[in-house]
């Protein structure tokens, strides 16, 4: 029998109804953990094409409907998890909430920061979840580095790299400027581990370049440069495509006692005289975790490891990064 559940941001009866846009990767790993629960129950899913939406819903148990619209507009679902393309983030999230219903959306909100904005303060008006998932804030890489940061003194120096060489490049909306967005704005990650770690930005200089014709790209690098208010000087380096030949994971931090090197899921602590291996917990089960805790927070209230403010202040420093690219100049944060 439903259990009846009360909570400032829930009040309703369990399983809770989900209802999914999107069929890809991170659809199918919050299906999987949606299944795995008593406290929900995958209602129905929406995707881009007929066939897939089918072979999904069969696959997982639930109903393939036509359009996200139909989904958001159901009775029997409570909760939607937002995983589709870019730019159709905000569109869908302000429907779900606009029709009362709570909100799970992989990385970026939206595309625009005044959208992103608008969202947060329309979830708050009518205290309603929106939850922005940034699985990299909890993987093992990035707590590991969290932890030993202590270890290395005043932070002055970081560099962050993820470089993806693809032969040849796909045509998938990844490779669309419009449904990806800018590169440090889609790949939204990349800047949001640095904010975690080091607080507010000064300033931003970017330079974006492209390969390709049409409406896809065959490749893309972007590279930014980010002054914290603390001082701390950070480079971002995102790129993927046929123009790149050596794949790239790698994160250091420099201190004036000592070095931080994480290149892929291997770390190390660099001191004067000696070198300690670092354990980097692995990357398998995020996505679970994330859900997990999003249903901890919305029945029980207990906290999150994100809040979406968190999430729209890496959006505009991404902005600020896009905004310099465009024109040549250093953008004030």
């Amino acid at each position: 029998m439903p259990t009846s559940v009360s909570h400032p941001a829930w009040s309703g009866k369990l399983p809770i109804g989900v209802g999914l846009v999107g069929t890809g990767y991170a659809a199918k790993l919050r299906a999987q953990t949606f299944q795995s629960q008593d406290r929900t129950q995958l209602v129905a899913v929406a995707g881009h094409t007929p066939d897939s939406t089918k072979e999904f819903g069969q696959t997982y148990s639930c109903q393939a409907v036509s359009s996200w619209e139909d989904l958001v507009g159901r009775e029997d679902i409570d909760l939607i998890v937002i995983c589709t393309v870019n730019q159709q983030h905000g569109a869908i999230a302000r429907a779900a909430l606009e029709t009362g219903k709570h909100v799970i959306v992989e990385y970026p909100l939206c595309l625009d920061v005044a959208e992103a904005e608008a969202l947060i303060a329309l979830a708050r008006d009518r205290n309603q979840l929106l939850h922005v998932e940034h699985i990299e804030i909890l993987g093992g890489l990035h707590q590991a580095l969290r932890q030993s940061l202590p270890e290395i003194g005043e932070v002055f120096y970081a560099r962050y790299s993820t470089i993806n060489p693809q032969h040849p490049a796909p045509q998938r909306w990844t490779y669309h400027p419009e449904l990806f967005g800018f590169p440090l704005c889609g790949a939204l990650s990349r800047i949001h581990r640095l904010t975690d770690l080091f607080g507010s930005v000064a300033t931003v200089s970017c330079q974006a370049r492209y390969w390709g014709e049409g409406a896809f790209y065959q490749s893309c690098f972007c590279t930014a440069q980010l002054k914290f208010t603390s001082g701390v000087v950070a480079e971002v380096i995102y790129g993927k495509g046929e123009n790149l030949w050596q794949p790239s994971r790698s994160f250091e931090v420099h201190g004036e006692q000592g070095g931080l090197i994480f290149d892929g899921d291997e770390g190390k602590l660099i001191k004067e005289n000696e070198t300690t291996p670092i354990e980097v917990g692995g990357r398998r089960g995020l996505f679970a975790k994330d859900t997990s805790m999003v249903l901890d927070h919305l029945i029980e209230g207990t906290p999150l490891y994100v809040t979406p403010e968190a999430s729209l202040y890496a959006l505009k420093v991404a902005d600020a990064a896009r905004r310099s690219a465009e024109t040549g100049q250093t953008i004030l944060v």
